[in-house]
């Protein structure tokens, strides 16, 4: 398959050599960090947040903002991307990342906090999008898996760093540092990118999809509402509530307007005819179940361990360190293999059965436990996923047009971070609904005031480990015996993502980066065209046609790739 590639004078290409190549990739890593780290070092500091600005009661929507601005932010990223070049939105997400970092360290009420964790997630869903694609971008698959090691390994870093300096933070100077710390790390990201990334911006065109901007974020956002119904402080589904029912009436309208205006316009948001690829569509489901069923687990863990082995926030934190050490482990492993073998089939196929073994093993979690025991149980829930995240986004890439890697990458992320949505709050649902019901149990017939104020809505980890033996057990066991059940209606989700990896047809790694697919680089050992022409480099990386030793300012297309 070869591509014919148009040289214009004002638009030379771009010379991709290894040293090229480590500067982007190390702008990208520098942004990534950012974003990676956020996520553990406010999590660390979240009861302390929310009980200094009074929002106990709905601090799971500090979490769901940021949530659903990264749902929503995703597709756009990824097709501005693939439209006008992805440089320029890739420094304002870390602006953007930047700015809100400064606003929420600023906040002085929770609903102020909440909005600019959704800035936040406007920036850190373009951070991931953009690494993504931009990596695809420099870097040909068949090259791509050994540079998931150090990505693998910036996500574990950031795991084991993000509890242990929001925990020093919130003790020290304040939990507001946990968000400004962000800010000089984040102008620190955009000055590189902004040196680093010497990547093409073009002008389009082409049409901007208004009309799915606008029904996708209404629809996103309907189903973040539903799914997080039991955190706006209702009864739970009462379905003849008119704002619930016009909520999912909305939701339903606006779901069907977006496909109804993707299958019509002629640059879709996310074009609908991505799911006639038979590797696309399969990945997209693997990561929808995945985020349902990964997510979901990883949401409860943390509290599990504070009430039960009476951590802090910060050690609850360093002891979900086994599940990151497995992700390190087999993901920098299979990016090696996937590298010198040119075959990825395998790793989801076994991941997602590694990740059914660990979900399994999880049901039989007790009260007091070893926490040897338990990292066992999270490392191979971690290697599972360590097997399977990243290779079903090179798959993902490796299967769709050059030219669509941006909107292929964040339509595949955006299905994902739908299903974290949904399976985080229909399993927290699962869980708090059980663990009312056992409390109950736990505190009926204790003689008034011998319980916790509030009763079990009131429990901290540290009223639980001073309360009197039999009651603290018995509270340990009631949190044991609410969450390993709750595993089990994930199991038969991983077992669908299982066998959807089975029908994964492999696809031959190729051995173009984007950039050169789509005619706008050139790799530097590869750089001499058919025409007896060559491809010299000129200042800041870019390279131009020359012929006979004189610039060639019109140059017509040339044949200078193949694939």
């Amino acid at each position: 398959m070869s591509h014919a590639v148009t040289t214009a004078p004002d638009r030379p290409l771009v010379v991709l050599n290894q040293r090229t190549i480590w500067l982007i990739f190390g702008a990208l890593m520098a942004s990534m960090f950012l974003s990676s780290l956020d996520q553990t070092i406010v999590g660390t500091a979240m009861p302390t947040i929310v009980g200094e600005l009074n929002g106990v009661e709905h601090q799971g929507w500090v979490i769901t903002a940021y949530i659903l601005a990264i749902a929503i932010a995703m597709p756009l990223y990824g097709k501005f991307g693939d439209l006008y070049g992805r440089r320029w939105p890739f420094l304002v997400a870390v602006g953007l990342f930047v700015v809100a970092s400064l606003g929420g360290g600023m906040a002085q009420s929770f609903e102020s906090l909440v909005a600019w964790r959704a800035v936040q997630g406007l920036g850190g869903g373009g951070l991931m999008i953009l690494a993504q694609a931009i990596i695809a971008d420099i870097i040909p698959a068949s090259d791509r898996g050994k540079y998931m090691g150090p990505m693998g390994a910036l996500f574990g870093i950031s795991a084991v760093a993000g509890p242990l300096l929001g925990g020093w933070l919130t003790d020290g100077p304040g939990w507001r540092w946990t968000f400004w710390i962000n800010v000089p790390i984040g102008v620190a990201a955009w000055v590189i990118a902004y040196f680093a990334l010497k990547l093409p911006s073009h002008r389009s065109d082409k049409p901007t999809d208004w009309g799915g901007i606008l029904t996708m974020a209404l629809g996103t956002t309907g189903v973040v509402l539903l799914t997080s119904w039991q955190s706006l402080g209702n009864d739970g589904y009462d379905w003849s509530d008119p704002m619930l029912l016009g909520l999912l009436l909305g939701t339903v309208v606006m779901v069907g307007l977006f496909v109804l205006i993707e299958n019509r316009v002629s640059e879709p948001l996310i074009p609908l005819r991505l799911f006639k690829n038979r590797t696309f569509t399969i990945t997209t489901l693997i990561g929808l179940v995945l985020g349902m069923g990964m997510f979901s687990a990883m949401s409860m863990l943390p509290t599990f361990l504070q009430m039960s082995s009476g951590a802090g926030v910060t050690e609850s934190g360093l002891l979900m360190l086994p599940m990151m050490a497995g992700v390190m482990l087999t993901s920098i492993v299979s990016g090696i293999a996937i590298s010198r073998t040119g075959r990825y089939k395998m790793f989801p196929v076994a991941g997602l059965a590694i990740t059914i073994i660990g979900m399994i093993w999880l049901t039989q979690i007790e009260g007091e436990m070893s926490l040897w025991l338990f990292g066992a149980m999270i490392f191979v829930l971690g290697a599972g996923m360590g097997l399977v995240m990243q290779t079903i986004v090179l798959a993902v890439q490796n299967s769709v047009d050059p030219h669509e890697l941006g909107t292929a990458t964040s339509s595949n992320n955006f299905f994902r971070e739908i299903g974290a949505a949904v399976g985080t709050a229909a399993f927290t649902t699962v869980f708090t609904s059980r663990l009312t019901d056992n409390l109950e149990g736990v505190f009926a017939g204790l003689p008034e005031g011998a319980a916790p104020a509030g009763g079990g809505s009131g429990l901290t980890p540290q009223i639980v480990d001073q309360l009197p033996e039999p009651l603290r057990s018995g509270v340990v066991d009631a949190f044991a015996s609410s969450l390993a059940p709750a595993f089990w209606y994930l199991v038969p989700l991983v077992v669908v993502g299982l066998v959807l990896a089975l029908f994964l047809k492999e696809v031959k790694l190729s051995n173009e980066a984007g950039m050169v697919a789509r005619g706008e680089a050139v790799m530097e050992d590869k750089a001499a065209p058919e025409d007896g022409g060559k491809v010299v480099l000129e200042d800041g990386g870019k390279a131009v046609l020359e012929d006979g030793g004189k610039a060639v300012p019109d140059a017509e297309e040339t044949d200078i790739l193949s694939r």
